[in-house]
């Protein structure tokens, strides 16, 4: 649950991104600094002056090693989601209240060995393929509701 004085906090403005291969699997991995079995799709903030996209394709090459993909889909709306009130002193400094995030489907142009989340600033421990349909279920409990909406607006990629 989210307190009152959290939502005075702005949203840090970010992208995500569900990088789909040939098979129509999902990238997801696990945080470095987490000790939960939560998977997570790349994502990442937005710099000063810079268009959603053009991050997206940097974060990718920043978590993941590399942006070798073609774009799919880009989301209708900004996705938001809050942080629990234990986590918003201790990510960004506190400054945030959760995201607001554009997200991009893409399609994986790459090879498996073009992916390598061991990056100048790790932070994935692992990496794996998963059906978009188990997004909701293997993501911490305060973004599953962005997830399941990620998987209902992207769903129709897949077939």
């Amino acid at each position: 649950m989210t307190s009152a004085l959290n939502h005075t906090l702005p949203y840090r403005e970010g992208v995500g991104m569900m990088l789909l291969n040939n098979d129509n699997h999902v990238f997801v991995a696990r945080r470095i600094d987490s000790t939960s079995e939560a998977w997570q799709m790349p994502q990442g903030g937005i710099d000063a002056g810079e268009e959603p996209l053009t991050a997206a394709f940097r974060e990718l090459k920043e978590e993941i090693g590399t942006d070798k993909a073609d774009l799919l889909a880009e989301s209708s709306n900004w996705l938001t989601y809050d942080l629990p009130d234990i986590l918003v002193p201790k990510i960004w400094g506190g400054r945030f209240r959760g995201q607001r995030q554009k997200w991009y489907a893409m399609r994986f142009t790459g090879q498996h060995q073009d992916i390598n989340i061991a990056t100048e600033h790790p932070e994935f421990s692992e990496w794996k393929w998963i059906e978009m349909t188990q997004l909701p279920d293997i993501i911490v409990p305060f973004k599953r509701d962005l997830y399941q909406a990620l998987v209902d607006e992207f769903s129709p990629l897949v077939g």
